[in-house]
């Protein structure tokens, strides 16, 4: 095993030299080995951060973890996230893995080949995508077509074959990852070099996703060894979870890192895809329907029916159960910027907005403005039915059954 199949822990490579070192997951987990601890981490910061970087630095450079407690974390990681029993936070895990994956993808595709070295190294795209399947379904846009930085050895856009495009992508993303808003010839898309790792994000996630949960026999094997570390993961999200909405919508009084983000969408700039999941979490957790942040985004860059599809996923009872991302995550993303050193009132957005809202002498809740300003003429957010609701059973069967040593 090496750095490469620590970094990218879900390649076939990995899984190989995860099975080719012959470990042993239960006797890891009854010696409460460094991986165990890794793994418990991993989760944490999974359903917490959105990220399963380790709070002691990137991987392989900063860590404390070796490779082959990096590695090794991973399978220790599913088999947890499995005992917790949680499809919202199956979905919040695989989510995070990819996020953390397709981020390190960037780094390595950044670095220099002259800087690479054997202690560090790295994956190319080609890499990436026969990792996927996608090496004859992913071409490099036509240098002649290319200009400028984006050609050459790194291309500024590809093209994807339809059927890959659209099992990866989802309209929901926005507009423009539509198939009637795409570039289109011979069977295939065109898509930005940024685009291609969002798809490919996509594909990390489902390949995460698959298999769990396993089923695994409460209180026996490695599930006992396990249960002390299972039982603080759902203490942990218990004190993280909120009772309930807010249920009060002032914009005035709203945390600076989502004021930033309704300006930016105001001005009619695209936000990325971080920055559309972290407005759109707070809203939904200070009590807005779908319908709500439809209207109250209806003059922004945000598309009204990608709006709705991620209100409803963060409205029914899979999102709701964590809050969105801390400040320290989204300082990470470059979305919160500490103003007025607000992180020292509160640690995430929403527990900023409700000390602000607990403070304020009288509120004036935005739905009451809309509603004398809009003095039921055309109330675009009602009269249709509840789309709101899903009939979609998405929380059923996981399918697989899979024993510890699967996990790898």
């Amino acid at each position: 095993m090496d750095a490469l199949d620590a970094k990218y822990p879900f390649f076939a490579a990995a899984r190989e030299a995860v099975a080719d070192a012959a470990v042993s997951l239960p006797k890891l987990v009854a010696a409460d080995a460094p991986a165990v601890e890794r793994g418990r981490e991993r989760v944490e910061r999974a359903l917490m951060d959105g990220t399963v970087e380790s709070e002691s630095g990137t991987f392989p450079a900063d860590s404390e973890y070796d490779v082959q407690a990096e590695l090794l974390s991973y399978p220790i990681a599913r088999i947890l996230v499995s005992l917790l029993d949680s499809e919202p936070a199956i979905e919040k895990y695989a989510a995070a893995e990819a996020a953390t994956a397709v981020d390190r993808v960037r780094d390595d595709l950044a670095a220099d080949d002259e800087l690479r070295s054997v202690s560090t190294p790295t994956v190319a795209l080609d890499d990436v995508l026969a990792e996927f399947d996608l090496a004859d379904a992913v071409r490099p846009d036509s240098p002649r077509r290319a200009s400028g930085a984006g050609s050459g050895r790194d291309p500024a856009h590809y093209w994807v074959d339809v059927g890959p495009y659209l099992r990866l992508t989802s309209p929901s993303w926005g507009a423009s990852w539509r198939l009637v808003n795409r570039a289109l010839a011979d069977g295939a898309v065109r898509v930005s070099r940024e685009e291609l790792l969002d798809a490919l994000e996509a594909a990390v996630e489902e390949r995460v996703r698959e298999g769990l949960p396993f089923e695994l026999a409460a209180g026996e094997g490695i599930a006992a060894e396990l249960e002390e570390g299972v039982a603080d993961l759902k203490r942990l999200l218990s004190e993280r979870s909120y009772a309930g909405p807010i249920d009060v919508v002032a914009p005035e009084l709203f945390p600076p890192c989502m004021t930033n983000l309704i300006e930016k969408a105001e001005r009619d700039t695209d936000l990325s895809p971080p920055e559309s999941f972290a407005l759109m979490a707070f809203l939904v957790g200070i009590g807005m329907t779908p319908d709500e942040v439809v209207a109250f985004c209806a003059d922004t860059s945000l598309d009204a029916e990608g709006i709705r599809y991620q209100t409803e996923y963060l409205k029914d009872d899979r999102g709701t159960q964590y809050p969105p991302p801390t400040c320290e995550t989204l300082a990470n993303y470059g979305i919160c910027h500490n103003e007025a050193d607000h992180m020292q009132v509160a640690a995430d957005p929403l527990a900023y907005y409700e000390k602000r809202v607990a403070a304020a002498d009288e509120i004036a809740d935005w739905r009451d403005r809309e509603g004398d300003e809009g003095g039921g003429e055309g109330d675009e957010g009602g009269g249709e039915g509840d789309e709101g609701g899903r009939e979609d059973d998405e929380s059923g069967d996981p399918g697989e059954t899979a024993t510890p040593d699967e996990a790898e």
